[in-house]
């Protein structure tokens, strides 16, 4: 039998693969007879072992799924790492992530005796389309190629919320045509969250519009409150200011000037402060200052207004 350990940032996505997984090793058996779920905080790492050690009663084999196993220290482990070294061959062993880092002793363990799944979406916006596409062929519907497009412009970072929106539409069209995004639009809700450097690649590229709707989208589908898209924006506007006077010319030279740790982002950076100057670099910064005042009170407005304006006024400036 195996051992797998499944990690993951979205708790839906990662919920949703443990379900999935579990089905699998279950088959056609009994689940009241096959499976033991730990979860919480009340569980310890040897009441797991012993599970896993418990021969089958009428069944082929058992099921054990552990939640939350990054809650426990690697001192914590020693009766699990000691079993994965001589396990069950009648026990499947479903080890699940978060609560905390994972010990690396465990998934060294892990490694050496099964299968360890990242259940997190691709950060890059062509692994991520990929992957959607490959998430649902697995459930067996058929959406055209601008139907999967514009679904991951949607849901944008709130990938947890795929799996809800393909449950309802197999539930209502089942997979004997192929859909169109007017099919699902109606399904959708308001769009999900993006990811902040397409925020800052509209604002930079003088795309007013685009930069108002990811903001909204920012705000109120991905929940980040003004003052997180502030603290953003200041980073983003910091390492144009840094560059103001450095004198760089190359990606490595910006990368020493404003301390960005890898090439692309720092070229970026280079290239929006030779678009904007250093008197534009200055005035975006003072925009930045008076409208962190004014979300914190200094003039009665409000926040959304705020955010509006700040970014209309940073996509204009060249």
């Amino acid at each position: 039998m195996a051992t797998h350990l499944l990690t993951g940032d979205d708790e839906s996505i990662l919920r949703t693969a443990v379900h999935d997984l579990v089905h699998d090793l279950i088959g056609d058996g009994d689940r009241s007879m096959m499976v033991d779920e730990f979860d919480g905080e009340e569980y310890e790492v040897r009441h797991v072992v012993d599970a896993a050690q418990t021969p089958p009663f009428l069944t082929d084999k058992r099921v054990i799924v552990a939640r939350g196993i990054g809650r426990f220290v690697t001192d914590d482990l020693t009766p699990l790492l000691a079993y994965l070294d001589n396990p069950l061959d009648t026990s499947d062993l479903v080890l699940v992530g978060g609560e905390g880092r994972i010990a690396k002793k465990l998934t060294d363990a892990v490694k050496a005796a099964g299968t360890i799944t990242n259940t997190s979406p691709p950060s890059r916006a062509k692994d991520r389309q990929s992957w959607l596409s490959d998430h649902i062929a697995e459930t067996g519907l058929r959406l055209d190629g601008g139907a999967i497009a514009q679904l991951g412009q949607w849901l944008g970072e709130d990938a947890g919320r795929v799996d809800g929106i393909l449950a309802t539409l197999r539930s209502t069209f089942g997979d004997d045509r192929k859909l169109t995004f007017a099919d699902i639009e109606p399904f959708l809700g308001e769009a999900g969250g993006v990811p902040p450097w397409d925020f800052t690649d509209a604002i930079d590229g003088g795309r007013t519009t685009t930069a108002l709707d990811l903001l909204a989208r920012m705000m109120h589908g991905g929940g980040r409150h003004p003052l997180q898209i502030m603290s953003i924006l200041h980073t983003h506007y910091a390492n144009l200011a840094k560059l103001d006077g450095a004198g760089a010319v190359s990606e490595q030279e910006a990368m020493a000037a404003t301390g960005i740790k890898s090439a692309f982002p720092a070229k970026k950076a280079l290239q929006n402060y030779r678009r904007l100057g250093g008197p534009n670099v200055k005035r975006a910064v003072e925009l930045l200052a008076q409208a962190d005042l004014d979300l914190r009170g200094a003039r009665d407005l409000d926040a959304d207004l705020v955010m509006e304006v700040l970014v209309a006024r940073l996509s204009k400036l060249r």
